[in-house]
């Protein structure tokens, strides 16, 4: 939402105050649209349209709740108008099956509508209700976007509007045209199909580290070296034995230690490998570390655009779990690297 409501609308003066008080909002409606979404570009729109929603409505606004909380209602109604006419997204791991790593990575798939990161800059900052059941970083994170993706789209909306932003039960009914009786039923099926997808024993239990920590900081940068310095042993020593590794939009995703670590020998740095090697560097995404990665730059030359984002969930130890590393350079020209 780069544009403002007052260049939207066309009719509103730029010192407009309602309009200036909806841009206020951006960032906001833009991370909850997301969560809803899982496509930044779709969150973008998403909360594009609910600004100008809103500022057609304003006279409707009575201040009878906060302006966020009116804004929030609007964008829920636009996420549900889109989630009408499409599918959720996904990751590879609930696509197919472990792939295996003596066969060359799968080309991208553009027909399946993949799950998107988000850069951390669009998420920090964003209030958060502390009667929310989940926390800021843990609503942002990959693990949770894929799950919640996986439920119908009003089971979605309660679930976030309950739990993520911390209404009661009468409100997100109001706002979603429900009975209570039928708002409290959603979110009772959409909280059991989340502990049996996100809140489970496993990969999806594991607690994430969030950037700023001291052990993801290290862990990432002696990521980001492995890769530099094309050392696979490296990059290996800092997975878990059970780690999994996926390449969307590839359907292409390996599972465990001895797979990830035989496809990155026979693939990422052989085949595959450009010229002069990999450059990577630490940015931050979905309130995980992350890492932009792409070829190095030829002696003398500038250093070619980045090619990819590489989303890591670490755990309590210091370790991978996770490594979601996204192939799109649409995708990569919104992430900064870290400072």
């Amino acid at each position: 939402m780069s544009t403002t409501i007052s260049q939207l609308a066309g009719r509103p003066s730029p010192g407009d105050e309602f309009a200036v008080q909806i841009d206020a909002y951006r960032r906001d409606l833009i991370l909850l649209s997301y969560r809803f979404l899982g496509s930044l570009a779709e969150a973008e729109e998403a909360a594009q349209e609910t600004a100008l929603r809103a500022w057609r409505a304003r006279d409707r606004f009575r201040g009878e709740s906060s302006l966020r909380t009116w804004l929030h209602r609007i964008a829920a109604r636009v996420c549900l108008d889109l989630l009408r006419a499409r599918r959720g997204r996904v990751l590879p791991p609930s696509v197919r099956p472990p792939s295996t790593p003596w066969s060359a990575p799968e080309p991208a798939v553009t027909e399946i509508p993949w799950l998107e990161p988000i850069p951390d800059a669009l998420v920090a900052g964003v209030a958060h209700d502390p009667a929310a059941r989940y926390d800021q970083r843990e609503s942002v994170s990959l693990a949770f976007i894929a799950a919640i993706q996986s439920l119908p789209a009003r089971q979605r909306a309660v679930l976030l509007l309950r739990d993520v932003l911390g209404w009661q039960s009468a409100e997100t009914a109001a706002a979603l045209d429900m009975s209570v009786p039928a708002a409290n039923s959603a979110l009772h099926r959409a909280r059991v199909a989340m502990r049996e997808t996100h809140h489970v024993t496993g990969l999806a239990a594991v607690p994430n580290r969030p950037p700023s920590d001291a052990v993801a900081r290290r862990l990432l940068d002696s990521y980001v070296r492995a890769w530099a310095s094309d050392d696979v042993a490296g990059l290996l020593a800092t997975m878990r034995e059970d780690v999994r590794l996926a390449m969307p939009p590839s359907p292409t995703w390996f599972d465990g230690r001895a797979a990830v670590g035989a496809a990155l020998r026979a693939w990422v740095f052989d085949v595959l490998r450009p010229a002069g090697g990999y450059r990577a560097v630490p940015t931050a995404a979905n309130g995980q570390p992350a890492a932009l990665f792409g070829p190095r730059a030829e002696r003398g030359a500038p250093p070619p655009p980045f090619e990819g984002v590489q989303v890591l969930h670490a755990d309590a130890q210091g370790r991978l779990a996770i490594v979601t590393v996204f192939l799109d350079p649409g995708l990569v020209a919104r992430f900064e690297p870290a400072d």
